[in-house]
């Protein structure tokens, strides 16, 4: 839909092409997406309330891992539940203001999570390389004042390009060929210039990804030279074992970030783009609980004192 100002026709909502297919595929993907969505807020959202409730995983480790977490629920929510609306709707528009609200608070959850992966890299090379130290320096002031730092960190980050991608015009085409407000698609639909903003995407993107990715990289090359040196198997095993799971979801959180915002222009592919993003925005935040929780003993077995609490409570209710 177009709206006029002036003498200039403008853009007052998008048409998000999404999966475009037969109506029994499309319900399909609805089925698949849904399932998927609802069992990753689920899972994400046992990981908090047992980080909450079991005075086990009361640790930096697992209060980050809890905020990890909370932003896979985020980034998750700001994309699938319009995808999934619009799937089985026939118009599959967004207004102007959804569009730029999805595209600002999906990138900021984004900035905010590898801002994370850093600071869990730095906490586990705490635990690692100066373990006796570590209580000491991982307070929980220090803590809250990390995290709090991810999440300013990707407000600052990540607030001047959805401004300046605000005020550009945009007067026709209004079609997006993706399934929801990404940055490059929604890019290529302004009628002036983009230098600017392309450039200043690529300066946070540089310093986003690979300033975040250096201090991890920085972090596991300690880590993994201190465990070299651990002078028992069990010792060695132990030490990359708390690593593990994390090691994991940085490296595919990194892999496919820098794959998808990173790479050069003559390997763009819409199609390929869309296969990334489904990957980064929907199976990632879906797969790193399971990650994390299979891999995590203290996880399984603060999941099996919570039921058991829980099927306890049950039974003193059920008893007259």
């Amino acid at each position: 839909m177009w709206g006029t100002m002036g003498n200039t026709t403008t853009v007052t909502e998008f048409i998000l092409v999404g999966f475009p297919n037969s109506l029994e595929v499309e319900i399909v993907f609805f089925v698949v997406f849904l399932f998927v969505y609802l069992v990753t807020v689920l899972a994400n959202t046992l990981i908090i309330v047992l980080v909450y409730v079991d005075c086990n995983l009361h640790s930096p480790m697992y209060y980050f891992l809890s905020n990890f977490s909370f932003i896979e629920i985020s980034t998750t929510s700001t994309v699938v539940p319009k995808m999934l609306a619009n799937v089985l709707s026939e118009k599959k528009t967004i207004s102007f203001a959804g569009c730029f609200s999805q595209l600002y608070f999906y990138f900021f959850l984004v900035a905010a999570e590898f801002i994370l992966f850093a600071i869990m890299s730095y906490d586990r090379y705490v635990a690692i390389c100066h373990p006796l130290r570590y209580p000491t320096i991982m307070t929980g002031r220090v803590c809250n004042q990390l995290v709090l730092s991810a999440w300013v960190g990707g407000l600052v980050m990540i607030l001047p390009s959805a401004v300046l991608r605000a005020r550009l015009p945009y007067c026709g085409p209004n079609v997006i060929d993706h399934y929801f407000c990404d940055s490059a698609p929604l890019l290529h639909l302004a009628c002036t210039d983009v230098l600017f903003v392309e450039l200043n995407d690529l300066v946070v993107s540089l310093v986003l990804l690979l300033g975040s990715l250096a201090l991890t990289a920085a972090s596991y090359v300690w880590i993994i030279s201190t465990i070299l040196w651990i002078p028992s198997n069990q010792g060695r095993q132990k030490a990359s074992a708390t690593c593990a799971s994390h090691f994991i979801v940085v490296s595919l959180g990194f892999g496919i970030s820098i794959f998808i915002y990173l790479r050069p222009p003559q390997m763009n592919s819409v199609h390929l783009n869309k296969i990334l993003s489904v990957l980064s925005s929907i199976v990632t935040p879906l797969l790193n609980p399971f990650i994390f929780s299979l891999r995590n003993e203290q996880m399984k077995e603060a999941l099996k004192r919570t039921l058991c609490k829980l099927l306890g409570m049950t039974k003193q209710a059920g008893k007259p």
